[in-house]
Formats: C-alpha cells, structure tokens, sequence
C-alpha cells in the first residue's frame, strides 16, 4: 500500500481539480493505493477520496509561496505510514507512474526546469516516506523569517535542506515535464503549432499560467505565452 496525496486549501482551486487528480490516479497508478486530499473544505470531493484536514502550521500573514506544503513533514502526518507522493492538483497524468515509486531514492523531486544549473527542485511531484523529515518542518517554523530571506519560496528551502542531508534525487527529467517549457512552441511557433506532450512524459506540469483548463481553449497570456487550444488536455485530464 502506498499514499498519494494533495492539498487544497483557500479558492483558488475548486473540488472539481482534485476529483480529476482522483480520477487520473486511479488510472494511471495500478499498485494498492490510498488518496488522500488535505484540504480546509472538502465540499464536492468524490467519496474515494480520504479528505483529511490540512495539518497544523501557524504561518505568518505574507505571500503564501506554497510554504503550506511544508506542512506535509509533520510527524505524525495523520495515520500515513510507508511511500508518500505528493501531487500538485493542477498537473496531468499523461501515463502510468508506477515508476514514481520504483524509482530509487529517500527523497525525489523534479528537478526545476527554469534554471537547470541550480540544484532547486519544483514540488508539483515529490515522494517522501511518512514522518521521515520533522526537522525540516521545525527548522521553518523556528526561523520563518530568516528562511523567507534565504530563499524564494517553499520549494527552494525544501530543496536546499535535502540535498544538504544527501538526500535529494531527481525524476529522470523526460517524466515530470512542464508546459510551458517543454510541450509550448517558443514564440512564434506558438501561434500556429499545438503543444505536445514529449516522448517518455508522465506527468505534465501546469506552474503559473496558463492552468489546464485554460490551455485546453487556447487561453494563455501575452505573445509568449498566447496557447493554441490543446485538445488532448481533455482526454487526459478527467
């Protein structure tokens, strides 16, 4: 048995991100599984999803910067024992990803497909074992400030803590793949060519804008970022 989890938690996703997210795992994860969402309204969620609430984290008013997510390395966190995978509800599973449990590791994550020669990871997709990290989790909550003037945002300061540690091991990078960077055509391909997803993908990664149901319509910002509608969205995300 293994855990995969998510977490909602204000409005900017509805219920109808991670009954999709549900849905895509059940088809894609073929091993005994539990799903779990954290969440502070579990209104509309699908009954084959374990709604639990989101745990503790006294956080300081400021931009949230996904440091919530942190919360995830309390110990206890709830009754989970064994691998834990973490999703974004905003990603597309395009494929299986039994592999995500296979792969070898203590702790894996993507690793950020911006800025490729830093060590950061991005955390849409990351896998831990329940309750092995408490520390990381202390050492923010001890020292918020300094930390939020070390890095950027959750998932630097998670990334800095385990490759200190040893720990830190990345997706082969053709799994985990983001939208923008890898299935968009760069300016101005992207006015006539539809995205794709690339050979070997699992997952695919909606960070920032545009969200899957925007790409689906072709609806992106600015000439950078205009999307041409992407239809097979659809036929993945549900």
């Amino acid at each position: 048995m293994v855990n995969v989890i998510c977490m909602k938690w204000g409005v900017k996703y509805g219920p109808e991100y991670v009954n999709k997210l549900r849905s895509m795992v059940r088809r894609h994860l073929s091993r005994s599984h539990r799903f779990i969402c954290f969440t502070d309204d579990g209104t509309g969620l699908t009954p084959d999803i374990a709604v639990l609430p989101l745990p503790v984290m006294d956080l300081p008013p400021g931009k949230e910067r996904g440091w919530r997510k942190l919360s995830t390395f309390t110990a206890p966190l709830a009754d989970l024992t064994g691998p834990v995978l973490f999703l974004d509800v905003d990603v597309v599973i395009v494929a299986s990803i039994d592999c995500l449990f296979d792969h070898p590791g203590k702790f894996c994550i993507i690793h950020d497909w911006a800025k490729p020669w830093r060590i950061t990871g991005n955390s849409s997709v990351y896998r831990f074992e329940a309750n092995a990290h408490p520390d990381l989790l202390a050492h923010f909550l001890a020292h918020i400030d300094q930390v939020k003037q070390e890095v950027r945002n959750e998932q630097e300061y998670l990334t800095r803590e385990i490759h200190r540690q040893g720990l830190l091991t990345y997706w082969p990078k053709e799994w985990c793949v983001s939208f923008k960077h890898n299935c968009q055509p760069v300016f101005p391909l992207n006015f006539i060519q539809t995205p794709q997803i690339p050979p070997g993908a699992r997952i695919v990664v909606f960070h920032g804008h545009p969200n899957p149901d925007e790409a689906v319509i072709g609806k992106g910002r600015g000439l950078l970022r205009h999307v041409k509608p992407t239809p097979w969205i659809d036929q993945h995300w549900r």
